[in-house]
């Protein structure tokens, strides 16, 4: 599956629900936000090598709050006219000269 693919589906459940009128960049923004910091109450307290191992429960809610936020970084860019895998690379390029 491909992230056009991805971005497609997501524009049917949002059109199906009648969401875009709530997906304007600022909420899209936001609510990536909440989801990431849903994904750092997982690790809240835990130490180094707790968050290493995780149990398969707290494995699983963590894959759940990673694709929230991965699905809502794939709504902004759409709605910004951005091309997810073009700023992915462009970024890992740009980290790739500056770190190596």
């Amino acid at each position: 599956m491909n992230l056009v693919e991805l971005t497609e589906r997501l524009h049917a459940i949002r059109d199906r629900n009648d969401w875009r009128q709530f997906h304007s960049p600022k909420n899209l923004a936001m609510a990536a936000s909440v989801e990431m910091s849903e994904l750092v109450e997982i690790f809240q307290w835990l130490t180094e090598d707790q968050s290493r191992q995780l149990p398969a429960d707290k494995l699983a809610h963590v894959g759940q709050e990673v694709g929230d936020i991965v699905l809502y970084l794939l709504l902004l860019c759409s709605e910004l006219g951005l091309d997810m895998e073009a700023v992915v690379r462009s970024k890992l390029a740009d980290s790739e000269r500056r770190f190596s």
